[in-house]
């Protein structure tokens, strides 16, 4: 039987691994982006393509209280389209820009997406 400190232990280094395996995709997200020539499209494919793999059902696996439910959106002033998309195109310290991967509609669509989810706390 495996002891509660040798848990923490390896949960913390699982946790570990796995935040540098999100700042490795972050930094080449070339390598890590399926080929785009798929083309989503729904806002919701976009989303489960692009963005799930960090924000799955609107968490933040990466920074616990920078997630997108609406409480958040709006204490970081991301409760509109405009702001989300802007976001979403030109990315912010860990989280990758993808102008170059996206169309302008997908990021507008997947940043609409992303609103009315919040709205229904992501159900």
């Amino acid at each position: 039987m495996i002891s509660l400190n040798n848990l923490k232990k390896i949960l913390t280094a699982f946790l570990l691994i796995l935040t540098l395996a999100f700042v490795e995709i972050a930094a080449n997200p070339q390598m890590a982006i399926a080929d785009t020539a798929t083309n989503p499209a729904t806002a919701a494919e976009v989303f489960s393509t692009n963005c799930a793999g960090c924000h799955i059902n609107g968490g933040n696996i990466i920074r616990r209280g920078k997630n997108l439910k609406q409480k958040a959106l709006k204490k970081y002033g991301m409760d509109s389209i405009a702001n989300i998309s802007n976001l979403v195109t030109n990315g912010k310290g860990i989280m990758p820009a993808y102008k170059d991967r996206l169309s302008e509609q997908q990021i507008i669509d997947v940043s609409a997406y992303v609103l009315s989810q919040a709205e229904t706390d992501w159900k």
